[in-house]
């Protein structure tokens, strides 16, 4: 007779939100449940024998009183009792058994939904993860796939369970007496009323509990921070903070008794209808057996009473599950809306792959906006051939990073065509196409594992030559050299054991052991200091001499490494030519070259 179920209400955000349950949002529901339907029928089966064996101590103890008690027949009171213990025995074990069940078909549909989930996020575009909030993806992943389990094993069995207990109890009782199960079927809502009356108020005073402690929590986190402590001291508020915490922490002593004390009434209140219930049966069944003469024993009405305490559970059960229901309903929903978030970025149906990629890469009219209201790229045409390179520079929020993201399709272009090696890159094949492209960004991502793990993530079958060659291509091998444990040395999370530039260089390296047609670095060295930036700079600058490369850079040296420069100014391709022809002409390149890298340019000549 707890309060649990009892005390559960919607919040009011739940009810705005409240799901719109579907046919084809069931029956796609159900579709998780169809590979798991043998296991399904034998937990149904479950259900149904644990929910008779259940009904069957209270009709066995209505024998235990007629025949074994009141006929005095001592070995029928024996086998009765025997009967009841092996019933329970029996119940208990076929409960274990469905709760295993249970168990394992929640755990294997969340396996197949947490695959189907982490697979359909993989296949996202860049987009997605640009203008979704982290968290809200983490959850989906997580809270919501882990809360179907407790829906299977739980929400479902026990609508199942409930109903089939309440249909064989009433079944039992139809079959004792027709008028005392009509009793019965009237006195049961007076049970559940005083549960949802006294779980209301219980609900309101909680929330308005939690509330307070909030603000409580609000007024500690404020006042006894350093901060808060040294704002309250220096504007004397120390009663005014104290009066303020007072008052609050008054206010929950209130609310906390007020809970207190609604939940013993409910009790008091049910206790006393639940003593009511088997006195009005007891009196009914009184009435027909000695007024009216009624086919009735002493067995039979101690049978009767014993289950309407079998009927009361499952109906109140029922009651109140509607808000897990809508709650179960409404998880599901935030599944499939991520489910059912189109993928941008597809391999094509027929994909083209080519036995050896060039690098060759062309722009033509290429158009591109995140939001159809804000035009990134507009007009971009351009040509790198293979074995050349080329500089990209302009004002911050200019558009340089969005060029080459297209390049491998992290997004796919508005308008116009990017093409590689001659073929638009959305006919190419995503595995081809990126394989064939080394991208080192300003953020660099290294895994908690061993160096060697780090490089190996992008070529697993790579030989300790190939490591060592990437490496010293990438002027990082002196330094993994002289760590104690050489390539197995710890980078830490997100490589917090290395600096920054030591971080870099091994990206580079990384991206080096692929082999790629194409290398890209944007803006590689941008936030580093200058003896790490010097130090990248020596193994950039080798590789832009021999590789197709791209590079958006804020280094004066490094652009002059290049063969070809473009500015870029509002998402356009505003200028373009060498160093010395655009820093005359006194436009976007002479400005960024005065201002920032006119600067670097003497810090280079004074270091």
């Amino acid at each position: 007779m707890g309060m649990g179920r009892g005390g559960k209400f919607l919040t009011e955000e739940e009810k705005q939100n409240r799901p719109k349950v579907t046919k084809k949002l069931l029956i796609r529901i159900f579709s998780y449940l169809r590979p798991y339907s043998t296991q399904l029928i034998v937990v149904l089966l479950c259900i149904i024998a644990s929910s008779a064996l259940n009904m069957a101590p209270a009709i066995l103890t209505g024998r235990i009183i007629d025949d074994g008690l009141i006929g005095r027949d001592f070995g029928k009171l024996v086998f009765y009792i025997v009967m009841t213990l092996l019933v329970y025995a029996g119940a208990n074990f076929i409960g274990v058994l469905q709760s295993y069940l249970n168990t394992w078909i929640a755990q294997h549909i969340t396996y197949d939904m947490r695959n189907q989930m982490y697979r359909h996020l993989q296949s996202m575009s860049q987009r997605f993860f640009t203008s979704n909030n982290q968290g809200d993806i983490i959850t989906r992943m997580t809270s919501d796939i882990d809360g179907v389990q407790q829906v299977i094993a739980n929400t479902f069995s026990s609508i199942l369970s409930n109903a089939i207990t309440l249909v064989i109890a009433l079944i039992a009782m139809l079959q004792k007496n027709w008028i005392m199960t009509l009793v019965s079927i009237v006195i049961v809502p007076l049970f559940t009323i005083p549960t949802r009356i006294a779980g209301k108020t219980r609900w309101e005073l909680t929330r308005e509990s939690q509330e307070c402690s909030d603000e409580i929590n609000g007024i500690l986190n404020e006042t006894l921070s350093v901060s808060g402590q040294t704002l309250v001291k220096l504007f004397s508020k120390e009663d005014y903070e104290y009066a303020r915490y007072e008052s609050a922490n008054a206010r929950m002593v209130k609310l906390n008794i007020k809970e207190r004390m609604a939940g013993r009434w409910f009790f008091v209140i049910l206790s006393t209808i639940t003593s009511v219930g088997p006195m009005l049966l007891y009196l009914a069944g009184g009435i027909l057996m000695i007024r009216y003469g009624a086919d009735l024993t002493v067995g039979d009405i101690t049978v009767l009473v014993a289950l309407l305490g079998k009927l009361y559970g499952p109906v109140n059960q029922l009651l109140n599950i509607q808000v897990d229901w809508i709650r179960s309903m409404a998880m599901f929903t935030r599944i499939f809306e991520y489910f059912d978030m189109p993928v941008e970025v597809k391999n094509p149906v027929y994909p083209l792959v080519k036995k050896q990629a060039r690098g060759d890469v062309e722009f033509l009219h290429v158009d591109f906006s995140y939001e159809p209201s804000r035009q990134i790229l507009k007009d971009v045409t351009f040509r790198l051939r293979s074995g050349r390179s080329i500089a990209i520079v302009g004002p911050s929020g200019s558009g340089k990073s969005t060029i080459i993201n297209l390049i491998p399709r992290l997004y796919d272009v508005t308008g116009g065509k990017v093409l590689f090696d001659g073929v638009d890159v959305r006919d190419l094949d995503l595995n081809f196409l990126r394989s064939s492209i080394g991208v080192v960004t300003q953020e660099t991502y290294l895994f908690n594992g061993t160096i060697r793990e780090n490089l190996l993530y992008v070529k697993p079958e790579a030989t300790e030559e190939d490591l060592v060659t990437a490496c010293k291509k990438a002027n990082i091998y002196d330094f993994i050299k002289n760590q104690p444990e050489g390539f197995d040395a710890m980078v830490g999370n997100r490589g917090l054991k290395l600096s920054g530039g030591e971080k870099q260089r091994i990206s580079i390296a990384r991206v080096l052991l692929r082999d790629p047609a194409l290398l890209i670095f944007d803006e590689a060295t941008s936030a580093l200091d200058s003896i790490s930036e010097s130090k990248i700079q020596e193994a950039i600058n080798p590789l832009v001499k021999s590789c197709t490369s791209i590079l958006i850079a804020h280094r004066l040296s490094t652009i002059l490494a290049a063969d070809e420069i473009l500015v870029v100014k509002d998402g356009r391709i505003v200028e373009r030519g060498v160093h010395e022809e655009l820093v005359n002409k006194g436009g976007v390149y002479t400005e960024l070259y005065e201002t920032q890298f006119g600067v670097m340019h003497e810090t280079d000549e004074k270091a």
